[in-house]
């Protein structure tokens, strides 16, 4: 049971959650010894490991990736090169670290049969003694461990932002560290090109095969499309079929034999129409350009010329006369009938370009119906010649990446360039002075931290009041320190009981006060009085020499000065403490007064130097029976609360006898006191439940015994706040 307000438990506990930063540096400058003599011992330790190691040597080789690509041949290259991006920086970084391009490494300069590397190689303390050494391991396993441990000595960075790349080894050789480096971005250049030969080849053999297949496909789609032209009779010339070539022609003789026709029709009729109009035909045209009737027209003209003769010289009558005049209707019959023929022959003429019209139309009608049928099949035509095409088109791009890539062959570039060589380095790289102290510095600290925070965490005693109320959750009711520590002058000859009274403004009897005033009753005490009267407060520990019956002593004596009535108790019954610590032997006491065979009052004890009054034990104690129990003690506290302001009860420890909790019961309050960082916490803590069923009215507890140097070495005093700063408040 505890004093604190049960309002303020929530508070209490989140500020025990928290980080008491106090509490940790006073646990660590409580165990500065077991912090430096950690730190010193694990960095002498870490340093000596560290500066006994062999020599070792790091060699490094630099490495850029290529910004700047080179053109040699026209095209894209079949494995493209890398980006100078910070990602493919990184990435190219971890394939330097691969494991396959360190097997590479460890077959080319067959490092397997190097012992630095091949720990079977390595002759063991066993192999020396015995002359045997262990069965050798399977060769791939040792080559995985050769593998492994030559990783785990590269390392590989990128220099800061830029594009190039350190790459470090580091061995027990100077030339052999070098020599490994180089070979390591050797190998890494040799796989970016082996990795762009092996690519250009596959591209030309998938190529290769894949034209071969291409080939067929574009002559099968050919001949398919041939095959078709054939069936359906769309074989063209000159981008057009021989059916519309046909149309074509004869669209064009169609034309003119309509325009043959129109031309022989008109001149028919404009021969019919002068015929019919009277005309003897000498005007029609094609009889004006008739040479048969030119010829017939001369002779007329001759003849009629001498028929004019004839009729000047002769009568009508003359024989010459009608000669000539018979000639002459013969020429006229001969070109009538000339012209009567010219104009069956214009009829004739007619009728033909008619029939030729109508023959072309006829066939011009046919080539029509043939091309609608061809129109109907060039869909499928197209479609065919379509397929082909696509064939063709994917055959020639194939056929001309298969002619880069062939180019390409021979040409291929790495990705990156060695910018310089490894040297061997002319220092060991390993150990390193510097860092060697600074890494011993690090563990040392770190592990004396480690070993400050196990200790403080199997710490059982209690050394702060923070400890009362986190471990115990009791409330902390003060802290009596070791006279000895806080004593000036004289004062160290001086017992603790002597103390409080000798030198009554000594920073030991303030602590006594402060402790009094804890358990004064006040109107806002959580712990209330059985009965009116004097209060009564049980004083115990859990454990015996824990410093109770001074404590006793000290806030009775330092009580009893402030004037009030105040009794000690005796309570002990095996110790007799507070009888003994006061030098008396009564032939009586408390065990005469409860069996009846005396009274109190005649067995009181003055203390002269205090004014305190002591009910002491006789040298023959309390039976074994329980006397504590009996209502002979509840009358006798009953009268005695009577008579004064302040009963005390030194009990025995909770955990020995029982009559600590008997006693504990009857008072109104109880006092546990621990001994400052000795008595166990779950010592404490099982006092405390001890006296809770008991009924027992638990104030708190009050550490006893601190040793104040100690706690002032720490930041602290016997208390919270360090002494020393207000030792001047004190009398000598």
């Amino acid at each position: 049971m505890t004093l604190t307000d049960p309002s303020s438990a929530p508070a209490d506990r989140a500020a025990a959650d928290e980080i008491d930063i106090d509490a940790l540096i006073a646990g660590f400058r409580r165990r500065a010894g077991l912090f430096a003599g950690v730190a010193a011992v694990v960095a002498l330790i870490v340093l000596a490991v560290l500066l006994g190691r062999p020599p070792a040597y790091t060699a490094a080789a630099s490495l850029k990736i290529n910004t700047r690509k080179a053109q040699v041949v026209a095209g894209p290259a079949v494995l493209s090169a890398l980006d100078a991006e910070a990602a493919i920086v990184d990435t190219e970084v971890e394939v330097l670290r691969s494991p396959q391009l360190a097997a590479a490494v460890v077959d080319d300069l067959g490092l397997t049969r190097d012992p630095a590397f091949n720990p079977v190689l390595r002759p063991t303390l066993l192999a020396r003694l015995t002359g045997r050494g262990p069965p050798a391991p399977d060769p791939a396993v040792a080559r995985q461990r050769v593998i492994e441990a030559v990783g785990r000595r590269l390392t590989v960075r990128r220099v800061g932002l830029t594009y190039s790349m350190a790459v470090g080894f580091t061995a027990d050789d100077p030339a052999k560290a070098a020599r490994i480096a180089n070979a390591f971005a050797d190998h890494y250049l040799r796989a970016q090109l082996t990795a762009k030969f092996d690519a250009n080849a596959q591209a030309n053999a998938f190529l290769g095969d894949r034209l071969e297949d291409l080939r067929g496909q574009v002559e099968a789609a050919d001949a398919a499309v041939s095959a078709y032209r054939i069936d359906h009779g769309l074989l063209s010339a000159q981008g057009a079929t021989l059916t519309e070539q046909e149309i074509s022609v004869y669209n064009q003789q169609l034309a003119a034999a309509r325009a043959h026709q129109a031309e022989q029709d008109a001149r028919l009729r404009t021969a019919r129409s002068q015929m019919a109009a009277g005309s003897n035909g000498d005007d029609v045209a094609e009889a004006l350009t008739s040479p048969v009737v030119q010829n017939l027209r001369g002779q007329r003209a001759a003849i009629s010329t001498r028929v004019a003769d004839l009729s000047v010289r002769y009568g009508p009558l003359h024989p010459d006369m009608v000669r000539a005049r018979s000639e002459l209707a013969d020429i006229d019959a001969q070109i009538q009938a000339e012209i009567r023929r010219v104009v069956s022959n214009l009829d004739a003429q007619a009728q033909v370009a008619r029939q030729r019209t109508a023959s072309v139309q006829s066939s011009l009608e046919t080539a029509r119906d043939a091309l609608a049928d061809n129109n109907a099949a060039s869909v499928r035509l197209r479609e065919l010649e379509g397929e082909a095409e696509a064939a063709r088109a994917i055959y020639r791009a194939f056929l001309d990446r298969y002619r880069e890539t062939g180019a390409q062959t021979g040409v291929e570039q790495a990705d990156a360039r060695i910018v310089s060589r490894a040297t061997p380095p002319t220092a060991p790289s390993a150990p390193n002075l510097t860092i060697s102290l600074a890494l011993a510095v690090v563990l040392g600290l770190g592990a004396a931290v480690a070993a400050v925070l196990v200790a403080n965490a199997l710490q059982q005693g209690l050394s702060t009041p923070q400890d009362v109320e986190r471990r115990l959750d009791l409330a902390p009711l003060g802290a009596l320190p070791l006279a000895a520590t806080v004593a000036a002058g004289d004062e160290h000859d001086l017992h603790p009981i002597d103390l409080v009274v000798q030198r009554p403004t000594s920073v030991f009897a303030e602590a006594v006060r402060a402790l009094r005033a804890s358990l004064s009753p006040t109107p806002s005490a959580v712990v209330p009085l059985a009965t009116p009267g004097a209060r009564i407060v049980a004083i115990t520990s859990a454990l015996p020499g824990e410093g109770k019956t001074t404590a006793a002593l000290c806030l009775g004596r330092v009580a009893a000065r402030s004037g009030a009535r105040v009794l000690l108790i005796d309570g002990d019954p095996r110790r007799r403490g507070a009888t003994r610590m006061l030098g008396l032997n009564p032939p009586a006491g408390l065990a005469e007064v409860l069996h009846g065979a005396a009274a109190w009052r005649n067995l009181v004890v003055l203390d002269p130097a205090s004014g305190l009054q002591v009910l002491p034990l006789a040298a023959s104690g309390l039976s074994a029976d329980d006397a504590f129990a009996t209502p002979a003690m509840d009358a006798l506290l009953a009268e005695l609360r009577q008579a004064f302001d302040l009963i005390l009860i030194d009990t025995a420890p909770v955990l020995v006898l029982t009559d600590a909790r008997v006693l504990a019961a009857k008072a109104d309050a109880v006092l546990l006191v621990a001994r400052w960082r000795r008595t166990p916490a779950r010592a404490v803590a099982s006092a405390a439940r001890l006296l809770h069923p008991a009924g027992a009215r638990l104030l708190g507890v009050c550490l006893t015994q601190v040793d104040a140097r100690v706690q002032a070495r720490q930041g602290h005093g016997y208390g919270l706040y360090p002494h020393d700063a207000y030792r001047r408040y004190y009398a000598a």
